[in-house]
C-alpha cells in the first residue's frame, strides 16, 4: 500500500501527542519493553461497541525523543530508556472521523494499572491521556479497553529489524511497511499506513476489528507519508 493514511490523520496526530507527565511510583520495567509476545488473534477478548473499527498506534520511540528534544517525555525519553515501537494507543475510529473524550466515571487511572502497562506505554501521562481520550468511547470498561490494547499489541509482529537500531538508519516509508507485511502474513496491505513528519519515522498505525482481526481500511489512503526517505534514530542506551 503506498502513501495511505487515515482520513483523520492530521486530527489525530495532533490530538494524540505523547504528553509529558509526572514520574511514577516506580519506573518502568525495561529489561522486558523489547521482548512483547505476539499471538494470532483471539477471540475471547471483550468486544467494544458504539464505533467500527479500532486503530493500533505504534509508535517508534526514538523519533518522538529526538523531535521533540527538551519537550519530550523525560519518563519516556531519559537516558538508559531502551524503548523502540511502543503502544501510542487503540484508538477506536469511524469510518470518517473518531469518537473522543466520551462520558466516563472512570477518569483516573490508578498505579496499579499503570505499572501493569509500562512494559508497552512507558508514560504514565501517556497512558492516562489515551484512556480518557480514546478508551473512555470503546464501550469498554477501563479494564477491558486495557486488555484489548495488550491483546491488540500481541497480535502484531514487530519485524525482528525493528526491535532495536544501534545507529540512525535512512530508509523508503514503504520499506517499513512491507517488513510489517512480511512479519505479518495475514495483514493485508490495505490495513496499515506509516506515517512520518519532516523527517522522522514517526509511527506505524494497523486496522483492526473490535474482535482483533485485521481489517482493510481503504478509506485512509490520503495522508500517509509521502517523502521518499524517513530517519529512524537509533534506541537510546540498554
Amino acid at each position: 500500500m503506498r502513501r495511505m493514511v487515515w482520513l483523520a490523520a492530521a486530527l489525530l496526530a495532533a490530538g494524540c501527542g505523547q504528553e509529558a507527565a509526572e514520574a511514577p511510583a516506580s519506573a518502568p520495567n525495561t529489561s522486558i519493553l523489547q521482548t512483547v509476545p505476539t499471538a494470532p488473534p483471539r477471540s475471547n477478548v471483550p468486544e467494544g461497541k458504539g464505533f467500527d473499527f479500532y486503530v493500533l498506534s505504534l509508535s517508534w520511540s526514538p523519533s518522538y525523543c529526538e523531535a521533540e528534544g527538551e519537550d519530550a517525555n523525560r519518563q519516556q525519553c531519559a537516558a538508559g530508556r531502551p524503548y523502540a515501537f511502543v503502544v501510542h494507543g487503540l484508538w477506536p475510529q469511524f469510518d470518517r472521523g473518531y469518537p473522543e473524550n466520551c462520558p466516563t466515571d472512570q477518569q483516573d487511572v490508578s498505579s496499579d494499572t499503570l505499572r501493569s502497562l509500562y512494559d508497552l506505554m512507558p508514560s504514565a501521562g501517556l497512558i492516562r491521556h489515551q484512556w480518557r481520550k480514546h478508551g473512555s468511547c470503546s464501550g469498554l470498561s477501563q479494564r477491558d479497553y486495557f486488555e484489548v490494547l495488550r491483546a491488540a499489541r500481541e497480535t502484531v509482529s514487530i519485524p525482528q529489524e525493528f526491535r532495536r537500531l544501534d545507529s540512525y538508519k535512512t530508509l523508503d516509508p514503504d520499506d517499513a511497511e512491507a517488513a510489517f507485511l512480511k512479519a505479518n502474513p495475514s495483514l493485508p496491505a490495505a490495513a496499515i499506513a506509516v506515517t512520518c513528519d519532516k523527517r522522522y519515522l514517526r509511527e506505524v498505525r494497523v486496522c483492526m476489528t473490535a474482535d482483533l482481526k485485521f481489517r482493510s481500511c481503504p478509506e485512509i489512503d490520503r495522508r500517509e507519508c509521502r517523502l521518499g526517505k524517513v530517519v529512524m534514530p537509533p534506541v537510546r542506551g540498554g
